[in-house]
């Protein structure tokens, strides 16, 4: 089980394991991205471009760090390692209206595409190994779940 392993000497392993949040007995995933939502409202005041620039980071640095805890633990894509949930939680904040029923609206959607993993979520997950798999199909999720919130955003204003 990944969290006998959990290495709290290890900074990696606590970024890769949402700073404790993927412990969670169960859910891991959906405790990781709730984990995600102060973070996010720490981020809503920045521009637009160091809002990107911090989830490019974030991105960068989980391929990383949850390529190596995925490693040390000995496990493809162990449940226990959130980070990606959070970085895939923070891209579909991008499509989000603005408040807290975008908040619950970007947390359900990213949650729904990342459980169900429609293509090509699916195709990334089979096909890509390592850490950057770990991350991207959670990241194409938050792109899924952005581009709904805006779609549903452009219709209502059409109705």
């Amino acid at each position: 089980m990944p969290e006998r392993t959990f290495d709290p000497r290890r900074p990696h392993h606590w970024l890769a394991f949402g700073l404790g949040s993927g412990l969670a007995p169960r859910a891991p995933g959906t405790v990781g991205t709730l984990a995600a939502v102060p973070l996010y409202l720490l981020m809503t005041p920045l521009p637009l471009w160091a809002y990107l620039a911090l989830v490019a980071l974030a991105f960068a640095l989980g391929i990383w760090v949850c390529g190596r805890t995925s490693a040390d633990l000995g496990a493809e894509d162990p449940s226990a390692i959130v980070w990606d949930e959070f970085v895939g939680f923070w891209v579909a904040m991008l499509g989000a209206p603005s408040g807290w029923l975008g908040v619950v609206a970007g947390f359900a959607l990213f949650r729904l595409f990342d459980i169900w993993k429609p293509w090509p979520i699916c195709a990334i997950e089979r096909r890509l190994g390592g850490g950057l798999g770990i991350m991207l199909d959670d990241v194409v999720a938050g792109l899924l779940a952005a581009l709904t919130m805006l779609l549903i955003g452009g219709l209502t204003t059409l109705l």
